[in-house]
């Protein structure tokens, strides 16, 4: 059975910038969280962990992209996402820096 027309996305910009954030911006928010994570917390636990929780993170976040309305607005959202993780993680390596 085919999926209704009004619930696909007509624009193929859209369609491209839901499809872009959901495989690198998913991937780039994920990473970047368990990085901050890693920067504050102890690193070789973390890195161990992440192992499976950056796919799980990066599989929600993939299914979020597509369940927003505008994809322009979820590339804004994991943007600052990605700016807020990389300034913990900056922080973070200045405070307790890795020996």
């Amino acid at each position: 059975m085919p999926a209704n027309k009004k619930y696909l996305t007509s624009s193929p910009w859209q369609r491209f910038a839901k499809i872009s954030a959901a495989i690198l911006g998913g991937m780039i928010v994920s990473v970047l969280f368990h990085m901050a994570l890693a920067s504050w917390f102890d690193h070789v636990v973390v890195i161990i962990t992440s192992t499976f929780s950056v796919f799980i993170l990066w599989a929600i976040l993939m299914v979020l992209a597509f369940l927003g309305k505008n994809g322009w607005k979820i590339w804004g959202f994991y943007l600052l996402a990605s700016i807020v993780f990389g300034a913990i993680f900056y922080f973070g390596n200045q405070t307790h820096p890795i020996v």
